[in-house]
């Protein structure tokens, strides 16, 4: 902290200036997250950046307004609550504190079931697919419960039911489906697992049911696939937690957890608070947070209605088939993304052995697109990817103009690799090869290039070196 204070319009302009360094948010292809608003939103947001959501008695329309919210995306995802019953949900910072929600009530039942019946209560276990995001990974270490995860296979990115099922046992306290998996933005069978779940808990005995994490297709699959059945319509999904700040187009920070009923979320769980004016109850991993993304869910909600949202998600798919074909145009890449579920283009080079994907995302950079390149996991290492999010504000003009800037960049690799062999052959000749060319380390390759390069420098004399 420095010792003496500046003024103010000089502490902005270096801030100001530092941020220039960051990517523009809008060529951000590697996010799901929301990067642009209606104007009338953004006031809204700037006019209720300084209230504090937990302050429930001081602002009572902000908490009405979340109450709102979670009535509506339960009714959204077929709760069965009636007309005029509350739903049980909480608006969170994100799916992550949504899914450690979630988890922690699982736990607890499972847990309070096990102690009734005299039963150890000390290994809960989780089942997963290796598709899922990170999050979980932290439940389990946070939380102390063990991550069984199903591992995927080339071809197959997703958690396999049947393996899944296979994987559960008494300790076992959810089984967790994705609808949108973050690496192909596939839908996993969540019927499929229900069905086989039900029949293995019919002949054990045991009650392991199913969380949705509908992260990113929470907001898609009700507009684009009303008939899939995948949300509380299924008897074993007691909850599902869902974006806000994703497909909700909201801007991040803001995301739900809902629960079938009353009974799924464990009272013990629930704090009452009545420091603040007012008895008031709270469940949330954090206490203090901004009101203004609730309020800017709520306003999506009001604005846009089933009809808004179904016809920008639609928008999205068609500009998701103009990058697709685009990209299956080149005859370079092989699609690994379906084309039912998240907007999204996942593929792989069909030939790496001149260049990887890994180079195609550090030259898209130069272009200003940011376009992660991944490996998958577990038993699928060997597949590296790229992956293209596409949201409410990518056009199809920028579909197209990424598919053109992804042509270049292929032909100049080609053409750098056609020089690197060309010099490599020119070393092997010097070296008295006969042009054999043995296989050496990368090192040695780039030693031996440069010493090729030098020594054509050293002979130049005049003109641009």
């Amino acid at each position: 902290m420095p010792e003496q204070s500046i003024p103010r319009e000089a502490a902005y302009q270096i801030i100001n200036d530092e941020l220039m360094l960051d990517g523009n948010p809008r060529l951000n292809l590697a996010s799901f997250v929301t990067t642009w608003m209606e104007p009338e939103c953004d006031k809204l947001i700037m006019g209720s950046i300084n209230k504090n959501y937990v302050d429930m008695d001081e602002y009572p329309v902000t908490t009405e307004l979340q109450n709102r919210c979670v009535n509506m995306i339960a009714h959204l995802f077929n709760a069965p609550i009636k007309e005029d019953e509350a739903a049980i949900g909480v608006g969170t910072v994100g799916s992550s504190e949504a899914i450690m929600l979630a988890g922690l009530a699982f736990k607890r039942k499972w847990q309070n079931k096990r102690k009734e019946q005299g039963k150890p209560c000390d290994k809960p276990n989780i089942v997963t697919g290796a598709n899922v995001q990170v999050c979980w990974e932290k439940f389990a270490r946070y939380f102390e419960v063990e991550l069984k995860e199903v591992k995927l296979s080339e071809g197959y990115y997703v958690m396999d039911p049947v393996k899944a099922v296979a994987m559960v046992d008494e300790n076992t306290i959810c089984v967790a489906a994705i609808l949108g998996s973050t690496l192909t933005g596939e839908f996993e069978d969540v019927k499929l697992l229900n069905n086989l779940l039900t029949k293995k808990n019919k002949e054990t005995g045991w009650d392991v049911p199913i969380h949705v994490d509908a992260a990113s297709g929470g907001f898609i699959a009700p507009f684009l696939y009303p008939e899939l059945e995948w949300d509380f319509r299924l008897p074993l999904v007691k909850s599902i937690n869902v974006s806000g700040h994703k497909y909700g187009l909201v801007y991040p920070g803001v995301g739900w957890v809902i629960w079938r009923r009353k009974e799924d979320l464990p009272e013990e769980l629930i704090f009452h608070i009545n420091y603040l004016g007012t008895d008031q109850p709270t469940f949330t991993l954090n206490f203090s947070k901004g009101s203004s993304q609730i309020i800017a869910q709520y306003y999506q909600l009001i604005r846009l209605g089933f009809e808004g949202y179904k016809n920008i998600m639609q928008n999205c798919m068609e500009n998701t088939a103009v990058l697709r074909e685009g990209i299956e145009a080149t005859s370079r890449f092989d699609i690994l993304s379906k084309e039912a579920g998240v907007p999204l283009v996942a593929f792989s080079l069909k030939d790496s052995g001149k260049y990887t994907v890994f180079d195609i995302s550090e030259n898209l950079r130069r272009f200003g697109w940011i376009v992660p390149a991944y490996t998958m996991p577990a038993n699928a290492e060997h597949v590296a990817v790229l992956r293209v999010v596409i949201r409410e504000d990518f056009s199809r003009s920028l579909a197209e103009r990424l598919v053109s800037d992804i042509v270049k960049i292929l032909h100049e690799l080609d053409a750098h690799a056609a020089q690197v062999v060309k010099i490599s052959s020119a070393v092997a000749k010097q070296s008295g090869d006969d042009g054999i060319v043995t296989k050496k380390s990368v090192p040695e390759t780039q030693r031996e290039i440069f010493a090729f390069w030098w020594d054509q420098v050293k002979k130049k004399k005049t003109g641009v070196c």
